[in-house]
């Protein structure tokens, strides 16, 4: 048992706290004016910040338990051509890096695929797919794709499964520590905001609704994974809850997002990502240990629709 005490400025403010280590955990507890950076839900899952997690031990114990981890994306229309290739070659430099990775590629247009050299233990697997008419649907409709390839080979590959957005980059080491049984990222521009001002779904009459004053986190769907099965189940449920709304001539606010919050309510994650593993350089641009960042986008220049 290991108990340090810390005093200093971040942000041009104070910042205390203090951390308790016990073998390969270890919890940070950080007040930064006033506000809490939590280390620890409710129903006692980790969230994930640097510093919290032994990084040796867990490299130690992968390289003695080896796993295959598997990471999906999907790159349609002209986020092909302007995210696909930084995404890739950043994720072979720190998505994961000592371990065997499978890269699951989906594109509208195979001819565009670019070559990339990519690591030992490295493989890319290629499908292609229908581009829906509107962003939205391509949004929405991934989450049939995703369970029908975790169900068909997926599921009998890898250990465990990341899905991610394609406009993204890897900006350091995104390793071993963000594996679990099920795993969401929060939502940055929500940390540490109340469960009132998330953009759930509010309309009872759509299968994504979340009543006023429910809810842990708001996550975003550019980032989640787990063990095969339990991702499987989440990606079947938020398909079967956009289908259901379709039927019911509705659409909920952030389309598949809404549903992935509504099925996290309801199925509490086992890790969560903090805004470290997927960062938006508009909040601040100080902010350290960025793993994953946001692209800058241009969605008049991206999306068919906006």
């Amino acid at each position: 048992l290991t108990i340090a005490v810390f005093l200093g400025l971040g942000q041009s403010c104070l910042v205390f706290g203090f951390t308790v280590t016990v073998g390969m955990f270890t919890v940070v507890y950080v007040f930064h004016n006033k506000i809490e950076l939590r280390t620890k839900t409710p129903w006692n899952a980790p969230i994930l910040w640097e510093g919290t997690f032994n990084r040796t031990y867990l490299e130690e114990y992968y390289r003695n338990n080896p796993v295959t981890i598997g990471l999906t994306v999907f790159a349609l229309g002209k986020y092909l051509d302007k995210y696909l290739e930084k995404f890739l070659a950043s994720a072979d430099k720190y998505f994961m890096p000592g371990h065997k990775v499978i890269y699951y590629v989906m594109v509208d247009d195979h001819s565009k695929l670019l070559y990339i050299e990519y690591g030992t233990s490295r493989f890319l697997k290629s499908r292609v797919v229908a581009k829906e008419a509107r962003w939205q649907d391509i949004s929405m409709m991934r989450m049939k794709t995703l369970a029908d390839m975790l169900q068909d080979f997926i599921k009998d590959e890898v250990d465990y499964v990341f899905c991610m957005d394609v406009d993204m980059d890897f900006r350091a080491p995104y390793g071993v520590e963000t594996l679990g049984e099920l795993v969401a990222q929060a939502q940055a521009w929500f940390m540490n905001s109340p469960n009132t001002e998330f953009t759930y779904e509010r309309r009872p009459e759509s299968k994504a609704y979340i009543e006023m004053g429910q809810g842990d986190f708001y996550y975003h769907a550019a980032v989640f994974g787990g063990t095969p099965s339990r991702v499987l189940d989440l990606v079947r449920s938020c398909y079967a809850g956009i289908m259901e709304d379709k039927k019911n001539n509705i659409e909920a606010v952030w389309h598949d997002e809404s549903h992935l919050n509504k099925y996290f309510l309801e199925h509490k994650p086992t890790l969560i990502l903090s805004p470290e593993y997927c960062w938006d350089f508009t909040i601040y641009t100080e902010m350290e240990h960025v793993k994953l960042a946001w692209a800058m986008k241009d969605y008049a220049e991206v999306r068919d629709n906006v």
